[in-house]
C-alpha cells in the first residue's frame, strides 16, 4: 500500500477505534527516516512528511478532530498545532526544520493557518509513526489500538486512545461510555 493511502486509511481506522468526537486532540508522531526504512532521525525527507501531514489532515480536519505535531528529540518533543488550541498551553519559540523538529512538524507548520509550538499537550488519541515515543503527550491511560495497518512505508505504527481513569474498587459502577 502506498504511503498516502495507508496514512489515510490508518487515520480512519483511528477515529472509529478510538471514538474520537470533533474537537478532541490527536497526536503525531513521524519519522520520515523510518517511512524510508532508515535510522529515526538520519534522513528526514520534506516531501514524505508533507505527504503524510496531507493525508491524516485530509481525515482529521473533516471530522473535527485536532491535529497535534510532535516535534523530533532535537527540540524536546514539542508540538506543532494551530494558535487557536493554544490557550493554557505554554507557547515556546520554534519553527521546525526537517533536521531539527523532523519533516512532519515542518509540513504541520507551514501549512496549518497560525501555527504556533508548545511544550506539552495531553491528546486523546496518537499516532506514533516510526517510535517517536508519542505517550509523553497522551492523557493519563492509554489504551493500545490494533490497526489495520501497520506500517507506513518501512515505519512500524502504533495507535492508542485513552480512557479516564477507574476509581472505586470493585464495587464501583462504571460508565461504559467513558471505557
Amino acid at each position: 500500500m502506498e504511503i498516502i493511502e495507508a496514512a489515510r486509511v490508518i487515520a480512519v481506522d483511528l477515529c472509529e477505534k478510538a471514538g474520537l468526537k470533533p474537537g478532541q486532540t490527536v497526536i503525531i508522531g513521524c519519522s520520515t527516516s523510518e517511512v524510508a526504512g532508515h535510522h529515526i532521525g538520519s534522513r528526514s525527507n520534506a516531501s514524505t512528511g508533507l505527504d503524510i501531514f496531507n493525508a491524516l489532515d485530509s481525515v482529521f480536519s473533516d471530522r473535527g478532530i485536532i491535529m497535534s505535531a510532535q516535534c523530533c528529540e532535537h527540540l524536546n518533543r514539542a508540538l506543532i498545532i494551530e494558535r487557536k488550541y493554544a490557550a493554557g498551553l505554554t507557547i515556546v519559540n520554534v519553527v521546525p526544520t526537517p533536521d531539527a523538529g523532523g519533516s512532519f512538524a515542518s509540513a504541520a507548520y507551514s501549512n496549518f493557518n497560525d501555527p504556533v509550538a508548545v511544550d506539552a499537550i495531553k491528546a486523546d488519541a496518537g499516532l506514533d509513526i516510526g517510535g517517536t515515543f508519542i505517550g509523553m503527550h497522551l492523557k493519563h491511560v492509554a489504551v493500545p489500538l490494533r490497526l489495520q495497518v501497520k506500517r507506513i512505508g518501512e515505519a512500524t505504527v502504533t495507535a492508542a486512545r485513552t480512557r479516564p481513569p477507574f476509581i472505586g474498587g470493585s464495587r464501583a459502577k462504571y460508565d461504559e461510555s467513558l471505557i
